[in-house]
């Protein structure tokens, strides 16, 4: 799995607040995608947005999940920032008329057996504990990036989907970053668990990105 701390300036379509918690601005998203060619996703291309639409869901519903456990604010401000980011790849499945594997699930329903697993894997972990539920975000965040960051790097043209994979991984960077912040406030230094040791340290070693 390859994933770079590089963020190459893409065309920007989120919003960062101070905590770090990156949102997607679905007018901006529009007016952006309007300027782009429609670019029909292959078969793996579309087997991987139906992938990340469910991924970031996964995300937003363990946040959720855990803020209800330790009423910390980073687990609602980020949950909010993913549900943007999940309504984001619903919008390209939108563009293509893909049928939405979400539906009418609710939280902590998925589709995808792996999804579901690693939900109910990580939500365990994370009741545990305020430290193992920041563990968690943290972990999550790792694996969007490389998930994400293997998705973009297979696409052939596609310059919409591209725009959308590459702010969300800012969002993964900057999620990362704040759920790092976190675990040093509670004293803990946090180790990746998915990232090589020099990208990790690349994001967490520079600024929060707007």
């Amino acid at each position: 799995m390859g994933c770079s701390s590089e963020n190459n300036d893409p065309v920007s379509i989120t919003m960062t607040d101070e905590d770090g918690s990156t949102s997607v601005d679905e007018t901006t998203l529009t007016d952006v995608l309007d300027d782009l060619p429609l670019e029909q996703p292959d078969v793996a291309e579309t087997a991987g947005l139906l992938f990340m639409r469910e991924e970031e869901k996964l995300a937003h519903d363990v946040y959720i999940k855990m803020f209800a456990e330790w009423n910390t604010k980073v687990f609602e401000s980020i949950s909010n920032s993913e549900q943007t980011h999940t309504d984001a790849i619903l919008t390209l499945l939108e563009r293509y008329s893909i049928d939405d594997p979400v539906g009418s699930n609710g939280e902590g329903t998925f589709v995808d057996q792996y999804l579901q697993n690693l939900y109910d894997t990580l939500v365990a972990q994370g009741q545990a504990s305020l430290i193992d539920a920041l563990y968690v975000g943290a972990e999550i965040e790792e694996l969007d990036l490389i998930d994400i960051q293997d998705l973009a790097d297979a696409l052939v043209g596609n310059e919409d989907i591209k725009v959308v994979y590459e702010n969300l991984m800012k969002g993964s960077r900057n999620h990362l970053r704040s759920f790092v912040s976190n675990l040093e406030k509670q004293g803990v230094t946090y180790v990746p668990q998915h990232l090589s040791q020099q990208v990790y340290d690349d994001i967490i070693n520079s600024d929060i990105e707007n």
